[in-house]
């Protein structure tokens, strides 16, 4: 049997998301032929494997240094209590072998860093960013820029949430919406677990897009989800042309197509969520977000 052919036991498996539209069997193969690499698996990280996981990506790479702790356990889902003080990449790749053991899982128990950055995005096909912290994440922009590999960026904060698809040379990156490490950014922050799982799942099903040639991810376009109150918007983001990162890639060929809902500031640089909507850089022309 060819590396990507589907087995009897997970066409069965897989049943009712073959009858979907656009993906079927031949999609099915191509989730089970990539690999995806993704940054942190706690509240956020570990919803996204989960699914990913449960729709048969073949292999994943998890990057995730240290132990459980207790005060994990209100989003890490993929993290149990008697776990608590063991080593969180060995839980979370247990938990996810025994969802699907059709998947490939490799622990990597460190966090992304100058180190490491090169060879694990060489592997992956997609990347996740999942880090709490902006200087793992700038290493994950510039990383992916450089190899000209998709990553999808998630994140949240208390009651919101973002979510875009960065395609390096179709869409901005990571710098042209933030520049700089926000200020006031703290690794620890407020956050109820429900959050991370409703925008992990979102995330999840980019990546299940980009691999599968399903549907239309968020590319150029930022999805932004208050749920306080419920509510959700998407606008247009574009690259910036002094983008010290992107802005000497060449734009790659084919024009993005999706409605344009309003429009963000390239240059945001404050906080992750809402706040920076009405807080362009001095200079900014661009129209806020209605």
């Amino acid at each position: 049997m060819a590396a990507n052919e589907l087995s009897a036991e997970e066409l069965a498996r897989y049943a009712w998301q073959l009858d979907v539209p656009g993906f079927g069997e031949a999609g099915q193969r191509r989730l089970k032929a990539a690999t995806v690499l993704v940054s942190r698996v706690g509240g956020l990280g570990g919803i996204v494997a989960y699914q990913l996981a449960a729709a048969g990506v073949g292999h994943l790479i998890l990057a995730h240094a240290g132990p459980i702790r207790v005060d994990d356990l209100n989003r890490q889902l993929l993290m149990t209590t008697a776990g608590v003080g063991q080593s969180r990449i060995e839980s979370a790749a247990r938990r996810l072998q025994e969802l699907n053991p059709h998947v490939r899982v490799t622990g990597i128990e460190e966090n992304i860093n100058a180190g490491n950055v090169a060879d694990l995005v060489g592997r992956a096909d997609v990347v996740m960013d999942c880090a709490p912290l902006f200087a793992e994440r700038f290493a994950l922009n510039r990383e992916v820029v450089r190899q000209r590999k998709p990553m999808v960026e998630a994140a949240m904060y208390e009651l919101q949430a973002q979510l875009t698809t960065i395609v390096p040379g179709k869409t901005p990156c990571l710098a042209c919406l933030y520049p700089e490490e926000p200020p006031a950014w703290r690794r620890r922050f407020p956050v109820l677990g429900a959050v991370p799982g409703m925008i992990g799942s979102l995330a999840a099903l980019e990546a299940i897009k980009l691999l599968a040639g399903l549907g239309e991810p968020l590319l150029g376009r930022l999805l932004v989800a208050d749920l306080r109150t419920v509510q959700f918007q998407t606008v247009s983001v574009e690259r910036s042309a002094n983008c010290e990162v992107c802005g000497g890639v060449p734009a790659s060929s084919g024009r993005l197509t999706h409605r344009r809902q309003g429009r963000a500031c390239a240059t945001m640089k404050y906080g992750l969520f809402p706040l920076w909507l009405n807080q362009c850089n001095p200079g900014c022309n661009s129209s806020r977000a209605s």
